[in-house]
């Protein structure tokens, strides 16, 4: 394995993790990214840089970005962006994968790309839900611009410095992981 294979994979995990906290804005920095030379897609993904998919993957991020500062629907929109986060995560590590067998290639995206923005959209479900019981959705708008502001650093991050990205999404990871056992409910 290359550093260039290496460093693509790093740059789909931190984007991977980015869509765990949004789903689209990520992609629109890849998509950014690419479509100014930053960084060149697999040349099946190259169209995720082109105009179509800059004005849909912005137009998404604006009504998602909106739609979760709404007390509530955030929390429906937490249960139909886990499996899309998924999705969305497992593409991330496909399109910037390279110097991979397509088999490795979609396996190390399903497990490493996928699971990674799914346990982490997880997370965040559970941190917004917790926040519509406690505070009855006032404290959502915050939780919403904090999952928003990290998606933003993680992703920018994760283009222009992937190794520094794979640190950041390991102690995410990390914290995700703690979360999850202290509410986890204890065997006697």
């Amino acid at each position: 394995m290359t550093t260039e294979t290496i460093i693509s994979i790093f740059l789909g995990i931190g984007l991977a993790a980015s869509v765990g906290f949004r789903i689209f804005l990520p992609l629109l920095i890849l998509s950014l990214a690419s479509h100014f030379g930053m960084w060149e897609l697999n040349e099946s993904w190259q169209w995720v840089g082109g105009l179509p998919a800059l004005i849909i993957l912005g137009v998404a991020v604006i009504v998602e970005i909106f739609a979760y500062y709404i007390p509530w629907v955030d929390n429906l929109l937490d249960s139909i962006a886990l499996p899309l986060a998924g999705i969305a995560g497992t593409l991330a590590v496909v399109s910037t994968a390279s110097g991979l067998d397509p088999a490795m290639t979609w396996a190390i995206a399903l497990i490493a790309g996928g699971g990674t923005a799914a346990a982490i959209k997880g997370a965040s479900a559970a941190t917004r839900l917790t926040s519509s019981v406690s505070t009855a959705g006032f404290g959502n708008p915050i939780v919403s611009t904090i999952e928003t502001v990290v998606s933003v650093i993680l992703s920018v991050v994760s283009i222009f410095l992937p190794i520094l990205a794979i640190v950041l999404v390991i102690l995410i990871l990390v914290m995700v992981f703690r979360f999850y056992r202290k509410i986890r409910p204890r065997g006697k």
